[in-house]
Formats: C-alpha cells, sequence, structure tokens
C-alpha cells in the first residue's frame, strides 16, 4: 500500500505490535523496539529511519477466543 513517512513516499514499513502484558512501559518497549528494528532493518533493506513500531497494550477483557475473552481463558 502506498504510505508516506516523514514526508517521504520512499520504501518504508509499519509494525503494530499489540500484546496483554508484554508491552506497556518505555523500558519494556525500548528493548522490543531495539529487536524488532534489528530484525526489520536486516529483512526488508531498510533504514531505521524508514521503520515506524506502533505498541498497544492490551488487557485480557479486550481479546475474544473461542466465544470468550482471554479474561476467562
Amino acid at each position: 500500500l502506498p504510505m508516506v513517512l516523514s514526508g517521504s513516499a520512499e520504501p518504508c514499513a509499519q509494525l503494530v505490535v499489540s500484546s496483554i502484558g508484554v508491552v506497556g512501559t518505555a523500558e519494556q518497549n525500548q528493548r522490543h523496539s531495539a529487536r524488532f528494528f534489528d530484525v526489520l532493518t536486516a529483512q526488508l533493506g531498510l533504514g531505521p529511519e524508514r521503520i515506524i513500531i506502533r505498541f498497544f497494550p492490551l488487557e485480557p477483557w479486550q481479546i475474544g477466543k473461542n466465544r470468550t475473552v482471554m479474561t476467562f481463558l
């Protein structure tokens, strides 16, 4: 899909990470970010300035599975 990052339509990527209890603090996300950037730059051949990562912490009641929510699984 066409995407503009920092005013440029050059190749870029966006990674969205949603998780229960794994993302949320700056310290956690800084560690995750470093690892994701290592993989994404190597696999996609993009510079880190062309990648953006968005972290979304979730609560168990926000995820449905097997006709219920994760709270009850």
